[in-house]
């Protein structure tokens, strides 16, 4: 099947301009702080595009994406693996309640979700679903798709090989730490995994896993 041709819009990166491949677009934003642009699926989109107002076009994806209840068309931004699993996590207070869910990026399906856990933290819950997702595809044999966290401190437990939350023991929190004594345990196990990869919210808005409360 015969690939379909985008075109991309730089508006702001080294040399702003309509380019027609994804190579020669991604020169032009790499290392370039703020660095806006999109893809368009003909020449004709990307030229009005370019010379309209970028916040008409880079808002929009935004503002859909709060609306759960859509999917976002993702391949507008082509840096994005579709065939990917996102995760986040949601906690009301710190600590507080604490759910996390994962999501195909591809198709907005929920794949798994867990909680609300009593007296965890956003941390907390963004690592024990980095560790659910990456459970999961290695469960279905799947050790090549990525998994996408918007959370910096969860990534770096992953690559630690443990969490390292100084989350107090409570009377309510005893499930939450039999998940962490899990998680801890199995990416022990599989030192190997996955890839666990950064969601770049600047540019791609909310992760597909957002629980909507910010």
């Amino acid at each position: 099947m015969r690939t379909r041709r985008k075109f991309y819009v730089v508006w702001v990166g080294n040399n702003p301009g309509i380019y027609d491949s994804w190579e020669e677009c991604k020169l032009q934003i790499t290392g370039y702080p703020g660095a806006r642009y999109k893809a368009f699926d003909s020449q004709e989109e990307a030229t009005y595009a370019y010379r309209g107002d970028p916040a008409e076009h880079l808002g929009l994806i935004r503002a859909i994406a709060s609306r759960k209840s859509e999917v976002v068309n993702y391949s507008a931004f082509p840096e994005i693996n579709l065939d990917s699993i996102a995760v986040d996590a949601g906690c009301s207070k710190n600590p507080g309640p604490v759910e996390y869910q994962g999501v195909d990026v591809r198709t907005g399906e929920r794949l798994f979700h867990v909680g609300p856990l009593d007296d965890g933290t956003n941390n907390v819950g963004e690592y024990l679903a980095i560790i659910h997702a990456l459970a999961w595809l290695d469960k279905g044999g799947n050790h090549t798709m990525p998994v996408y966290s918007d959370s910096k401190t969860a990534q770096s437990w992953v690559r630690r090989g443990h969490h390292a939350s100084k989350l107090a023991r409570t009377s309510r929190n005893a499930r939450l730490f039999e998940l962490l004594a899990r998680a801890d345990n199995w990416l022990q196990a599989h030192p190997v995994h996955n890839p666990v990869l950064k969601w770049d919210t600047e540019r791609w808005g909310e992760i597909p896993a957002d629980f909507g409360r910010k």
